[in-house]
């Protein structure tokens, strides 16, 4: 079963303050304004963040999952090829820890 960017999507939106928006002709998700995916290749791939340490582990052990685009080398961004996620659980793991990523302190821990 391959990954749609509508389950994409539907996982993005369900976290706190997040919108969707059409930018550099694709849809991006942004938390508290702050960018944190992009659904570009006709939706089969997304780009989220991801530290520079751990995306070189990511792309170095799953090749076929994770690649780094050209123009996102120099930054904290990792693709992920939506057919290649093993489940559900997966995409909302990585979409999850994106989001986290950008998120503002008080969306994170909550007083």
């Amino acid at each position: 079963m391959t990954t749609t960017g509508d389950e994409v999507r539907a996982v993005a939106l369900a976290l706190p303050r997040t919108k969707e928006q059409f930018e550099w002709q694709m849809p991006t998700f942004r938390v508290a304004g702050k960018l944190f995916l992009t659904l570009p290749e006709q939706e089969t791939s997304m780009a989220v963040r991801c530290p520079v340490a751990d995306r070189d582990e990511l792309v170095q052990a799953e090749p076929d999952k994770f690649w780094i685009a050209p123009h996102e080398a120099g930054n904290a961004w990792v693709r992920v090829r939506l057919a290649a996620l093993d489940d559900q659980d997966e995409l909302a793991a990585i979409i999850t820890d994106s989001w986290r990523q950008a998120a503002p302190r008080e969306l994170l821990d909550p007083a």
